[in-house]
């Protein structure tokens, strides 16, 4: 979360007032949803799956991506505003990342466990192992938690021993149970098997710059500034400024689509990343890019009613369904522009996709949000509020970091 706003102030009358309306999300639908329903009163930890009108699915597996991400929500809300129930929370996620999903005999993530604690998918996957460092680190910068720093720093030599491409640099996306070779290394059916994504290399640097917040460390600080020069240098297609998404090892681009709701979320992250290290000319660039970044979604991705749209293939189709995540990060990146460059278009495009949330994605009935809306606005049949991916840490997020840089 963003401790100060970086370049030129917002010069809006009504930042308050905005700020406002994002700690009410947040506060008054967003955190206690997650209080009132996620929480599995006669397993422990959270449930495996809730529907649009609440109903709870305890037979599907549970993730611990998912898990991950609530302990940083709510480790991180708990630092902004004290609030005992949301150190609770946060401590329940510790404690089921520490226990249930902790393999006790090969050490990291699982990717999944059932209701009862034991594992459906025992495969260790980076983007699982790069969450878990976020959180815990989180969760040690709120609490001052010894031992969630110490399981944040075996998850970093997990990853640096068995991931970490000592050759070509990056990591690969993940390993099997016992950190052995895996076949298939996709995270879900929807994209090729590849050696290396951005999707994953670009949550271990989210990761690695939360836990040098937490924890000063040399071999720490080499691997964020490689990772964030492998971006500038190997994912940033600096001909359309959008992410290449899929690689060989040697960086080699797959196949793909444009995905403009990980363009968006990564510009931000990328000056992060960099402010993390604290090089001048590193932020001054990571800046640069991403204000080129932000271009190209604003030029490209953005849909009539102003929503991101979600991807757009090869052959330049677009995906006209609407996702909560790709919003939600629509509003930092473009606000992060904005501060960058005091350019207005940018402030509205975030304003505008606020507006879509406010308009769409919001449940005035049941509460949270609905995940995924077709292209009329109408949420999709059958898709989950809480699920593998579904979870609260793209609009909790985007909520704390607004009001922090509205403030």
């Amino acid at each position: 979360m963003a401790e100060a706003a970086q370049g030129v102030a917002p010069t809006g009358e009504d930042n308050d007032d905005w700020r406002a309306l994002f700690e009410a999300e947040l506060r008054g639908n967003i955190l206690p949803f997650w209080m009132a329903v996620a929480v599995d009163k006669v397993n422990g930890g959270f449930v495996g799956a809730v529907t649009n009108d609440r109903q709870v699915h305890n037979e599907a597996p549970r993730s611990g991506v998912v898990c991950a991400r609530i302990l940083w929500t709510y480790a991180a809300a708990y630092r902004r505003y004290g609030r005992p129930e949301y150190r609770e929370m946060a401590q329940c996620a510790a404690d089921t990342l520490a226990g249930p999903f902790w393999d006790s005999a090969y050490e990291g993530i699982y990717w999944l466990i059932d209701a009862h604690g034991q594992p459906v998918s025992a495969r260790k996957h980076s983007y699982a192992q790069a969450f878990a460092i976020y959180g815990l680190a989180e969760f040690y910068r709120t609490t001052g938690d010894p031992q969630a720093l110490a399981l944040a720093q075996q998850i970093f030599g997990l990853l640096e021993r068995h991931a970490h491409d000592p050759i070509d640099g990056g990591y690969i996306e993940g390993c099997g149970p016992a950190w052995d070779t895996l076949a298939d290394m996709r995270l879900s059916d929807k994209e090729p098997n590849c050696r290396k994504s951005m999707n994953t290399l670009l949550h271990i640097l989210e990761g690695y710059t939360n836990l040098l917040r937490a924890w000063e460390d040399p071999l720490l600080r080499i691997r964020l500034r490689e990772l964030l020069e492998l971006f500038f240098d190997r994912v940033l297609d600096a001909r359309t400024d959008h992410f290449h998404l899929f690689f060989d090892d040697a960086w080699h681009v797959l196949p793909g689509h444009i995905s403009y709701g990980h363009d968006i979320e990564g510009s931000w992250l990328l000056v992060e990343a960099a402010e993390a290290l604290g090089d001048p000319a590193l932020i001054a660039h990571a800046q640069q890019v991403a204000v080129r970044m932000a271009g190209a979604v604003y030029a490209e991705g953005l849909a009539a009613d102003g929503s991101v749209i979600y991807d757009r293939e090869a052959d330049g189709k677009a995906n006209g369904d609407k996702h909560w995540w790709a919003q939600a990060e629509g509003v930092v990146g473009f606000y992060n522009a904005y501060q960058l460059t005091d350019d207005p278009r940018f402030r509205e495009a975030a304003r505008g996709c606020w507006r879509v949330i406010q308009e769409q994605f919001v449940d005035r009935t049941h509460g949270e949000w609905f995940k995924v809306l077709d292209a009329q606005g109408v949420p999709l049949a059958g898709q989950l509020k809480i699920g593998p991916w579904e979870c609260p840490y793209h609009h909790g997020r985007m909520c704390l970091e607004m009001a922090a840089r509205l403030s």
